[in-house]
């Protein structure tokens, strides 16, 4: 006959080898036995479907002209086109920022030769955040015909304005599946749960991805829709707790 100590070693090694993290000296007497270096340790991950609010749109401005000072002027005028779409669409100036001005030269090289310039171009990107999803795709193509071919759509992103909402969802559930886990354990190894020793928030995991766009071929070409779908929140927890 297996004695109860046998089956308990051989069940404390079929959890180590699942990953579980603990430490038990309950053959120790009661006096001798440190109960804050006894315990479980677990992960959890708790994750929530949330559908994006808003959409962050990324334009740049892009002339090439002889001069650096003709290139920015048309750049500077594109912009103020992007600019007036965005105020007939009702974005507000908190929502439009401009997050880069550049004009630099460009070159010709041959081998023969020292490097030429060829003429100046001028940039000016946009990061515009769009609170109704809806018309999101409606400002992309107006976007794309007030700037012609002088600007390009780098990205259209869905995202959530406010995650906190959603981050605190994903930690009740992180926490709960934690505790799920240790209680198994803990019946598996014949103990029982005390207090909470540490608890550890490992991970918190939210990337919006950006949607592909491309230009309307025509002008009776159906208009531009972005589909936010749904988004991922995650957060992974490391909690240990006391044995009694």
């Amino acid at each position: 006959m297996t004695s109860p100590a046998s089956r308990t070693r051989r069940t404390i090694a079929a959890l180590a080898a699942l990953g579980v993290g603990f430490t038990l000296w309950s053959a120790l007497p009661a006096a001798a036995v440190d109960t804050t270096t006894r315990g479980i340790t677990v992960q959890g991950t708790g994750t929530v479907k949330m559908v994006p609010d808003a959409v962050r749109i990324s334009v740049t401005t892009n002339v090439f002209l002889a001069s650096s000072k003709e290139a920015l002027a048309q750049s500077s005028g594109v912009a103020a086109a992007i600019r007036k779409v965005l105020t007939a669409n009702a974005i507000a100036t908190k929502d439009i920022t401009t997050a880069r001005i550049n004009v630099n030269p460009e070159y010709i090289y041959s081998q023969d030769k020292a490097p030429a310039i060829s003429g100046y171009r001028a940039t000016q990107n946009f990061s515009i955040v769009v609170r109704k999803t809806a018309i999101a795709g409606t400002i992309l193509d107006q976007l794309v015909d007030a700037a012609g071919d002088n600007a390009t759509i780098d990205g259209a992103t869905p995202f959530l304005l406010d995650t906190e909402k959603a981050m605190a969802s994903a930690r009740a559930l992180a926490v709960k599946a934690a505790k799920a886990k240790a209680t198994t354990y803990a019946k598996l190894l014949a103990v029982k749960l005390g207090t909470v020793q540490y608890l550890n928030e490992n991970t918190a995991s939210y990337n919006p991805m950006p949607v592909a766009y491309a230009a309307k071929v025509s002008a009776d070409a159906a208009p531009t829709q972005i589909d936010v779908g749904q988004q991922d929140v995650s957060i992974s927890v490391e909690v240990r707790w006391n044995l009694k």
